[in-house]
Formats: structure tokens, sequence, C-alpha cells
């Protein structure tokens, strides 16, 4: 008998079992379940996109008459539909640059990204605090007015902030902690709906 991976559990085996290449998918289909924030014919912005769990269940929901656009740093390997484009690159460093030359502006931009752990809360709620920042500057220049945006950020003394400011930049902002999400983990979704 295999020895159990550390971080199997009942999500990531039904993620392999439904052929999605990780467990964040469930988190997503949450989110959507509880706010319906993509529909059909949606143009999204998915940063951090890879291994491509949320690519894959986005273009479903969008249909051939949405588009998604993913960007990350790795590589996304998994078979995308037609009306996916992946872009290797890092957001933080050249994110206006990578995605200027698409013209393209987005109904929902969405972000699971998540920086390498330490080890250390504080260190790590700030290098959270700072991806989410830059999804929120992208947002600022890529997101349409009535649009939504979605942020994964690990809680710390600069969420408060950050789910302050996005209260300012759409209609409602809420906090949710999807069930699929692991207990220790210290993330939390920002969601703000209808860009202001």
């Amino acid at each position: 008998m295999k020895p159990k991976k550390k971080w199997e559990d009942h999500y990531s085996r039904k993620a392999k079992k439904e052929d999605f290449p990780a467990r964040s998918v469930y988190k997503l289909q949450e989110i959507q379940k509880k706010f319906r924030i993509i529909k059909k014919g949606d143009v999204v912005l998915d940063l951090g996109c890879s291994p491509g769990s949320w690519l894959l269940y986005t273009s479903e929901l969008v249909g051939a008459e949405g588009f998604v656009v993913g960007v990350d740093i790795k590589p996304v390997e998994v078979n995308i539909a037609s009306n996916v484009k992946v872009i290797t690159g890092d957001i933080s460093r050249d994110g206006i640059g990578l995605l200027a030359p698409l013209e393209k502006e987005y109904n929902i931009i969405l972000s699971d990204m998540a920086p390498a752990t330490t080890g250390r809360k504080d260190v790590d709620a700030y290098n959270s605090f700072s991806l989410c920042n830059d999804a929120l500057q992208i947002a600022r220049s890529f997101l349409m007015p009535g649009g939504s945006f979605v942020c994964k950020i690990f809680q710390g003394p600069d969420f408060i902030a950050l789910a302050d400011e996005m209260k300012n930049m759409f209609r409602t902002q809420k906090n949710f902690k999807p069930k699929s999400s692991r207990k220790a983990s210290k993330e939390i979704y920002l969601i703000g709906i209808g860009r202001k």
C-alpha cells in the first residue's frame, strides 16, 4: 500500500478523480456558488493560474463566447480549452507590460497568488499582502466598471487596510473562507463585487 502524501485529503483525491491538477478548484467553486460572479460570455483574468485548475473551471463557466487569460511565473502544463490564453511571466514585476498588448478589459479578475512560504507568519502575511496589492493595481488598470475581483490573502496586520481599500473601489466587499481551505491555513478570500 502506498504511503499517504502529507497534504492528501478528501479534496485532493476528488481533484485527481475529476481531472483537476489541484484541489484549489473547490475554493473557486464555493466562491462561485455563493456569489455567482462568473457568467457566460465573461472575459476573465486569472492571476497565479498554475497548475491550471481555476483556468479549466473558469473556461467552462464562461463558455465558448467567453475568454480566459491566465498568468503565472510557472508554466501551465494541462491541456486548456481554445477560449484560454496563458502567459508565463511575473505579474508583480511586469504586470501592465504583460497584459497591455492583449488590449483587453476584464469582467472578472481572480488572484489565487501565494508567496513561497518561509514559516514565519508575519513575513508570509506581508508577502501575501504585497501580491494582493499587485493584483489590486492590475484591477485598477484592467477591470471594467461593474466588474468583480477575487483575491486570496493570508490574514495579518495589513488585511484590514486592503479590505478597506476594496470597500472604496467596489459597491460590495466580502470576506470568505471556503470550507475546502485547509483548517490550519490562514488564507481568506477578499471579494469585491461591482467596481464603482
